[in-house]
């Protein structure tokens, strides 16, 4: 049995939940919880982190040659950074920018339900990934992207980039746990795309 965490507020009140409040626009799109908006920059080569956050930048090797660029490339433009690192990603499919996504980390008998919008995509020939930001409900603010890039040698790499800071109400409280939490998934990242993982 699993137990969802999930902050977020939802638009339905009343008896079971049958009426909507009407001054809430379903068709308005939450805003993210941070106004740095692809401040990670999953297009640039090169990084400057805005201040305010505890920032992250890190390159891995993934392999070499065509065949393992053309199958990394392809699965990060498919969430499979994430899905392969153990989360759920609903709805799913092919990463989108200004689409909302529901990520799902399932951390034992507990799932952490985090709100996210796609604020950027890239795709070319040597570079293809994506940044997603906050959306309320998520237990910490800020942005994270993950680009699948090549070397003229050939060298399939990742890089992660973040921007985090805490989250708004109870979730500051297990901020320091969230951020052991972050470590641990970034080295799944790091493994999940390589050639021999």
């Amino acid at each position: 049995m699993s137990t969802d965490v999930d902050g977020a507020t939802g638009a339905s009140c009343g008896i079971r939940g049958l009426w909507t409040a009407s001054w809430e626009d379903p068709t308005v799109p939450e805003p993210t919880t941070y106004p740095e908006v692809g401040a990670t920059g999953p297009a640039a080569t090169h990084w400057v982190p805005p201040a305010g956050y505890r920032a992250y930048a890190r390159t891995f090797v993934l392999g070499h040659g065509e065949e393992h660029w053309a199958w990394a490339s392809a699965e990060v433009l498919v969430w499979g950074i994430k899905t392969r690192s153990g989360f759920r990603v609903e709805p799913g499919g092919r990463v989108v920018e200004g689409a909302d996504q529901r990520l799902r980390a399932i951390v034992g008998p507990v799932v952490v339900t985090e709100p996210v919008r796609v604020v950027a995509v890239v795709e070319s020939a040597d570079r293809c990934g994506f940044a997603y930001g906050t959306l309320p409900g998520q237990p910490v603010s800020g942005e994270e992207a993950f680009v699948v890039h090549r070397d003229p040698d050939g060298t399939a790499l990742l890089t992660l980039r973040s921007l985090t800071r805490a989250g708004r109400g109870r979730w500051r409280v297990v901020f320091p746990a969230l951020l052991v939490a972050q470590r641990w998934y970034r080295r799944r990242y790091a493994r999940a795309l390589r050639a021999d993982g």
